[in-house]
């Protein structure tokens, strides 16, 4: 599991992105917290992953927060979630190594998009001690989000379909039948959205002839 903590002084808010956050498949918010101080204390004694931080807070506002966790080497990765559109704000944010920058109010399902790109990252900097360039080009330049599907697709199904394989197929290959048995969607349409998968790059496939039937499409997590 994802380990986050939400720093955010309108309790309200805080549980709002608490109940989005663990929606998502493999994460668990750990804290929510009113102010980068709370949160740094947080940070210094407990194995965090992500904070989604808003800016305006009192006692420490959210780009102090992420200077001092970059100054004090804390790698906890930071998501901001906040009403600033100021470009200033979002200049040092970036600047400061933030995943991403959401202004309030934001879409339930462009959260979800940036949760499953940061456990697609996180999940593949922790495949094995070292990478190929190929590898880490696909890393860095897997931006592709979902705005217009081939015709016939829709967002929630593969964005439903794509969680269940994150969480569970990261080390093993899959058929769409062993999909469709486990999310209760047919496997003719489960293999439709791992074939358009494949076109993004998400996933890979090998063939493979049994001694009758017809040949069946094995899947990996590339």
């Amino acid at each position: 599991m994802i380990k986050v903590l939400i720093v955010d002084d309108d309790p309200m808010v805080g549980d709002i992105n608490k109940r989005y956050v663990e929606s998502v498949a493999g994460y668990e918010v750990v804290d929510i917290v009113k102010n980068g101080l709370e949160a740094l204390k947080i940070l210094g004694r407990r194995d965090v992953e992500l904070a989604i931080v808003d800016i305006y807070m009192p006692d420490m506002d959210g780009l102090t927060l992420i200077r001092e966790i970059r100054k004090k080497q804390i790698k906890t990765d930071i998501i901001l979630v906040t009403a600033s559109n100021d470009r200033e704000d979002i200049d040092t944010a970036l600047k400061y190594g933030a995943v991403d920058y959401l202004i309030k109010p934001f879409k339930y399902d462009r959260l979800v998009d940036t949760l499953n790109r940061f456990k697609e990252r996180r999940d593949s900097l922790n495949r094995g001690d070292s990478m190929r360039q190929e590898e880490i080009d696909k890393l860095i330049k897997k931006k592709e989000s979902v705005k217009e599907l081939p015709k016939g697709l829709q967002k929630k199904t593969l964005e439903k379909i794509w969680a269940y394989i994150l969480e569970n197929c990261q080390d093993k290959e899959f058929t769409a039948e062993s999909i469709s048995e486990e999310i209760d969607i047919s496997s003719v349409t489960v293999r439709r959205y791992l074939e358009y998968m494949e076109t993004i790059q998400r996933i890979n496939s090998t063939i493979r002839y049994g001694t009758v039937g017809r040949p069946k499409s094995f899947y990996k997590i590339v």
